[in-house]
């Protein structure tokens, strides 16, 4: 049934340091919009063994209200989860964990709060993705898993909350797109009573079909040899298929239609009892198949191929990637940075200065992070990207081209975080878009910004590289810059500035002392 295989290493419930877990394992954890996942593999000689896995349906889709607040009992699900999910990750390296948040997390309301709780739980940041986002790591564990490399495929994903399409050929992703239609929404909408009937399964598949439509001719252009599904849902449907003799090891069309007429002549999921799927995946069966549906009428499948190998896998070696040369958000600063011809020379001369007073405060500060140290640096390179749009208000549009870019590699809330460097490298400090960051978040990303600003005031005159050494100090509230001795009397203008900045800090309570 499946497209690709990987060995898995059974392991009793112990903690996993006694089996020697090192530097080369990592684990990703996927909290989508029906279940959790957590994968924990050994990267080897550019492959990945398995060593332990877990599945939770916490339904978190269905736990959201029609103004996305999450219900007490589905929240109180998905933290002990987490917890769970936590032991397990006690014994690894935390820069070689990576969680992510899909549909679900997206649209709740009120995120914040319940992100720092589910963080506590697992004892990791968790980021929410961007639906292209997600489909990128869909693609990217796909296509390196696929036995066939080369080949043009069409990847698709039917989710709980939302279904990703994406066609490429190996190992780059063409087109990408992720729709608001999922198997648990659109159970929840037709067949939440459990009733099963024609009619509701045409109004169903047509709430797909309409969903679906309007990507269709930017996929038909790509073209694919091979369509591959991927998901609980897809994995689902193949083994109903094939227990049910209706299939040898793939989802085909004349089958979906036999899995519907058996759907139909159920009337209620009560009476529902299809081989290879399971009871905790049948609440969600007939949207699942709604969408599938319409997907092979309006791509003109005819048989998919169904693979064990999704957003996890992607996230796997997405994380490989960031602890080499291959780090995708480096090729998306770099594509932006092409695309809005923006002035490098100068955004690395900002850089290297912002870092040397990074790595300068950092531990006094409380700031020494992967995450802080590399959003300085990008943000250096980055702060002029509004250029072309305005120069008066070139950092406020540069930070909305920030955060709401598709840029690989990326989750949201490190957009947002980036954006609000952004918008903060300049004039007034920007208090309400560093106070709405996660609250974990803004005493740091006030302090790295407040370097960003330093750095990008000492070359306002677009100087190569500064003629004085910059020695610098910081304690709680307070930073101090040191000089070589007469170099601010010699450059009156970035005197006058420093002392601007000193009013601008002095709203967000830092006291800036320079000599």
């Amino acid at each position: 049934m499946t497209s690709t295989s990987i060995e898995k290493i059974n392991l009793p419930d112990q903690n996993l340091a006694d089996f020697g877990l090192d530097k080369d394992c990592y684990a990703a954890v996927d909290l989508g919009s029906n279940s959790f996942h957590l994968v924990i593999s050994r990267y080897n000689h550019g492959e990945f063994t398995v060593i332990d896995r877990q599945r939770e349906v916490v339904r978190l889709a269905a736990g959201l209200d029609e103004n996305n607040n999450l219900s007490d009992e589905v929240a109180e699900r998905a933290l002990t989860c987490l917890a769970q999910f936590g032991q397990l990750l006690a014994s690894l390296p935390a820069d070689n964990i990576r969680a992510v948040g899909t549909n679900a997390l997206r649209r709740l309301s009120g995120k914040n709060k319940f992100l720092e709780r589910a963080e506590r739980s697992l004892g990791h940041s968790i980021e929410i993705i961007a639906g292209r986002e997600e489909a990128r790591l869909i693609y990217l564990g796909v296509s390196k898993w696929s036995s066939s490399k080369d080949e043009s495929r069409l990847v698709i994903d039917i989710g709980g909350g939302s279904t990703e399409i994406i066609a490429g050929k190996g190992d780059v992703a063409h087109c990408r797109e992720s729709l608001e239609v999922g198997c648990v929404v659109l159970s929840r909408e037709f067949f939440d009573d459990g009733k099963l009937s024609q009619k509701r399964f045409d109004k169903a598949i047509l709430a797909a079909e309409l969903a679906i439509q309007p990507v269709v001719k930017q996929f038909r252009v790509q073209g694919w040899s091979q369509a591959i599904g991927c998901s609980g849902t897809m994995k689902s449907m193949a083994l109903a298929m094939v227990e049910g003799g209706l299939s040898n090891d793939s989802i085909r069309k004349d089958g979906l239609q036999a899995l519907l007429q058996q759907a139909i002549d159920a009337e209620h999921l009560d009476n529902l009892s299809v081989p290879g799927v399971s009871r905790d995946r049948l609440p969600v069966f007939a949207g699942g198949l709604s969408i599938l549906i319409a997907l092979f009428d309006l791509f003109d499948i005819q048989e998919m191929s169904v693979s064990d190998i999704a957003l996890r896998e992607g996230v796997l070696y997405d994380l490989v990637g960031r602890s080499s040369a291959e780090d995708i958000r480096d090729v998306s600063v770099t594509a932006m940075l092409s695309r809005w011809a923006v002035d490098t020379a100068h955004g690395d001369n900002v850089k290297n200065t912002a870092m040397n007073l990074y790595k300068q405060v950092a531990g006094d500060w409380d700031i020494r992070d992967d995450l802080f140290e590399n959003t300085l640096e990008w943000s250096a390179q980055l702060h002029e990207v509004g250029l072309q749009i305005s120069h008066d208000g070139y950092h406020k549009h540069g930070a909305y081209m920030i955060e709401n870019a598709d840029m690989a590699g990326f989750a949201k809330r490190d957009q947002i975080l980036l954006a609000a460097l952004i918008i903060g490298h300049r004039r007034k400090f920007p208090i309400g878009v560093f106070e709405s960051l996660p609250s974990i978040l803004v005493t740091p990303a006030k302090r790295i910004a407040v370097l960003l600003r330093i750095a990008a005031l000492l070359h306002r005159g677009r100087s190569s590289s500064l003629s004085t050494t910059v020695n610098v100090s910081a304690d709680g509230q307070r930073i101090e810059l040191k000089f070589d001795l007469g170099w601010l009397e010699n450059h009156p203008l970035t005197k006058a500035d420093l002392k601007q900045e000193q009013a601008w800090l002095k709203t967000i309570g830092i006291k800036l002392g320079f000599k």
